[in-house]
């Protein structure tokens, strides 16, 4: 197990794995499940998210029901990899609701950047009048997802 696993047991694990499941189990039967009463479970519950293991409760929404279906991950180069650059972009990113994920990698790019918008014109649109108009932004390159394969919202724990 990795450091961070080294201050939870097992009951701590099972509950953290129930919630990324369903977040929606009442504390009543989480601890049906792990063989605890509703008030210990609750500490646990607040201990977990006061150390930071919990981050956020979400609901999972259907991109395409609400027409955010187009995924495209773009690859971005900057034209110089400096703080202050990497600020502007990050500050930039953070504002941008068709942005659903931004991470700076390793490799030929600087960044890899989810994308969601309803059509290939709306991402032409992003393109024309958003990353493109980026002065620091050398270059980019698009990947259309084509077919959903796996798509995980938890982590293996």
């Amino acid at each position: 197990m990795a450091i961070a696993l080294d201050r939870l047991d097992e009951t701590d694990i099972k509950i953290l794995r129930l919630l990324q499941q369903n977040a929606r189990l009442t504390l009543k039967e989480i601890g049906a499940q792990v063989n605890l009463s509703s008030t210990p479970v609750y500490e646990r519950f607040r201990r977990l998210e006061r150390e930071g293991y919990i981050k956020a409760y979400v609901t999972v929404l259907d991109e395409e029901k609400l027409n955010m279906g187009f995924t495209v991950y773009c690859s971005v180069t900057l034209k110089q990899q400096n703080k202050a650059n990497a600020k502007e972009f990050a500050d930039v990113i953070m504002g941008l609701q068709e942005v659903t994920e931004c991470y700076n990698i390793s490799g030929r790019f600087d960044y890899l950047v989810k994308i969601q918008v309803p059509s290939m014109k709306a991402y032409r649109e992003f393109v024309m009048n958003v990353l493109g108009c980026l002065e620091y932004v050398a270059s980019f390159e698009s990947t259309f997802v084509m077919d959903e394969v796996k798509h995980e919202f938890g982590i293996s724990i």
